[in-house]
């Protein structure tokens, strides 16, 4: 099946399990580990596991906003000109159209849920992401898919 012949449709009831992912969706992107926990027009969620070392480089969503609830560890973030630290029980905001990032700069894996508003073409782009290691053809990807990554060096420190 081609991802982006993939239409979410309503959300449905029910629950998706700490341990299961929601239609067995799990997806590697560039060293994270996405679950998937909610897929639909309205909203797309899933649990991230970032190792040490690992983040996303700055990018604008263009059509959805975006939230981190941070469960463990501490993520350095990028937020629209200036730079801040969340830890575990904090919630980032992330409005469509302002540049963010995030990074796991500390000593320690962090975990987190993410999700976005609406749910656009995000589950989709993790799809074609999964297990991609080529940076420019996940830029090239990505802008297909509503994110748009800053060119390197657009922002000092990411």
């Amino acid at each position: 099946m081609n991802p982006d012949d993939i239409v979410l449709g309503p959300l449905d009831p029910g629950i998706t399990r700490l341990d299961e992912a929601f239609a067995e969706h799990t997806f590697n992107v560039l060293g994270h580990r996405y679950v998937s926990k909610i897929e639909t027009a309205s909203t797309f969620a899933w649990l991230s596991n970032d190792p040490v070392g690992t983040g996303v480089p700055p990018h604008v969503h263009p059509t959805q906003d975006e939230f981190i609830h941070v469960l463990s560890g501490e993520y350095t973030l990028y937020l629209d000109g200036d730079w801040h630290t969340a830890r575990a029980g904090d919630t980032v905001r992330m409005p469509r159209g302002i540049a963010h990032a995030y990074y796991n700069r500390a000593q320690e894996p962090a975990t987190s849920m993410f999700w976005v508003s609406p749910g656009g073409k995000l589950a989709n782009l993790f799809r074609l992401l999964h297990d991609l290691e080529d940076a420019e053809e996940v830029v090239r990807l990505s802008a297909l898919n509503d994110v748009d990554f800053l060119p390197p060096g657009a922002v000092p420190g990411a």
